[in-house]
This record gives structure tokens, C-alpha cells and sequence, in this order.
């Protein structure tokens, strides 16, 4: 079975986002260039900074094949911005308050912390082409060797 937002063209999504340096975009600011989203629990934690460590890595490799790399999570733009500061990351970490990227992307589910039901961010990443097209997903990402994928993912849609 298809994931359902694969069907969807992302430019559907025009939602204003909060990027670190107090800015607004949507999506469609994004027209013409693949995009890479990946979706994270929660700054400054373990998982979520190792995958952003990885993507930034990578980012020059991202940059040169014609991305643009965004790191998505509920976190506040000040909270973004220390995390950006603290770790190095040369790319925007886009603050989604109010979850509306989130629900659109259908990141958000149920998760057991501590024994505890709690909604929260299912890591995830999409792959949006130039025109705007969700062509890859992961979900449950596993961030070990992730951001690799995702590159090789973005050089072969790219190709084609």
C-alpha cells in the first residue's frame, strides 16, 4: 500500500514555518530545488543530534547535487537557534509549534515514554523534487547511516 502523502504534491502544503533568524517561508519557497525533511523528536537530545551532525556533514554533497536540507521539529526558534549555535549546523531547523508540517506529514504519533502513552515526532525524512513531489519517504528512521541514504536517494531521483 502507498504511504498516502506520496500522493500528494508537497506545494499543497503551503504553510508559513518559522526558520531560525526569525523568518517565514512555505514550501513553495522551496520551488525548483529538491528538498530534503527530516522530521525530529526533540533538540539536543542523543538521536536527534547525531542526525543532524550527519546531515551536516553531508550538506556540501546535498548542496552540489541541487538540495536544500531542512530539520523539522516542535521545538522553539530559540531552542533551534542554540542547538544550531552548540553543534555548528550550517542549515535551517524549521520550528513547527504548532505541529501543522507535522499533521500534514503525518509525523505525529503515539509513542511509550517511560511506560506513558505521549504523542510525539516519529523520525522521519521525505525527498520532495523540484517540483514539489514527495518521491521518497522514510519513516521509523533508524539514524545511523540515514543521512547517507538520503543522499544517495536524492543523486539517482536526480539522475533520472
Amino acid at each position: 500500500m502507498t504511504d498516502a502523502v506520496l500522493e500528494l504534491p508537497a506545494t499543497s502544503f503551503d504553510l508559513p514555518l518559522s526558520l531560525s533568524g526569525d523568518t517565514q517561508t512555505t514550501l513553495r519557497g522551496y520551488a525548483g530545488k529538491w528538498l530534503v525533511l527530516y522530521f525530529y523528536p526533540k533538540d539536543s537530545t542523543p538521536g536527534c543530534t547525531t542526525e543532524g551532525v550527519d546531515f551536516n556533514a553531508l550538506l556540501p554533497q546535498f548542496t552540489q547535487a541541487g538540495a536544500v536540507v531542512l530539520g523539522v521539529s516542535r521545538d522553539s526558534v530559540k531552542s533551534h537557534d542554540n542547538f544550531c549555535a552548540k553543534q555548528g549546523f550550517t542549515f535551517p531547523l524549521v520550528s513547527d509549534g504548532d505541529e501543522a508540517l507535522c499533521r500534514a506529514f503525518d509525523v505525529i504519533k503515539e509513542k511509550n515514554m517511560y511506560g506513558k502513552q505521549v504523542l510525539g515526532i516519529e523520525r522521519s525524512t521525505f525527498l520532495l523534487s523540484p517540483e514539489g513531489v514527495v518521491v521518497q519517504a522514510w519513516r521509523k528512521v533508524k539514524v545511523a547511516g540515514h543521512a547517507d541514504a538520503v543522499l544517495a536517494a536524492l543523486k539517482a531521483h536526480a539522475r533520472q
